[in-house]
């Protein structure tokens, strides 16, 4: 393996490491109890599925608690909601297996990508971000019914925020795809 794909490798776990790590300071500071950051997988070289699995499900457990700190929702209104939170959650984990998909075929062929592959992983990657911003748009609606325009607002707007992080800790963690 060369030293390329080593580091992009190294690369790709921190990022998932860090993506916990910001979902995690997120909930730490609005809650009065910190919480426990996801162990990385301490391979540096590679994130075994069985480790991207178990940081996957910590993060979407930080964000559910995120959320439900920050809706404050009656008990009324916790009925009608969980259930389609939970219905949304297990779409877009779908849409993320192809991000997570996509990134790990880009660690595999770092350093070796031609052109055509470059320009699949790059078209996957934006498939990924209208799959997800379409999903937001669907559960919209379907929220508001079960708590209000407000509260769904909020959601959206938390939903939306914990994404962009993880964004863009993936972002500035990826190496740009070399030219030479």
């Amino acid at each position: 393996m060369t030293r390329e794909k080593m580091n992009m490798k190294k690369r790709l776990a921190g990022v998932l490491a860090a993506g916990a790590c910001v979902v995690c300071m997120t909930v730490a500071s609005a809650q009065t109890t910190p919480a426990s950051p996801a162990a990385a997988d301490k391979d540096q070289h590679r994130i075994s599925d069985q480790d991207l699995t178990l940081l996957r499900k910590d993060l979407r457990s930080q964000k559910k608690q995120l959320i439900a700190q920050n809706l404050k929702l009656t008990d009324a209104e916790a009925t009608k909601f969980w259930p389609v939170y939970d219905q949304y959650v297990a779409e877009l984990a779908k849409i993320n297996d192809k991000k997570y998909a996509t990134i790990q075929e880009y660690a595999d062929k770092f350093g070796t990508l031609s052109d055509d592959q470059a320009m699949s992983l790059i078209k996957n990657w934006l498939d990924v971000d209208v799959a997800a911003t379409q999903l937001r748009a669907k559960y919209l609606p379907i929220v508001a019914k079960a708590v209000g325009g407000k509260k769904a607002a909020t959601f959206a707007q938390l939903d939306r925020r914990i994404a962009s992080m993880v964004d863009l800790q993936l972002g500035s963690q990826i190496p740009l795809v070399q030219t030479q």
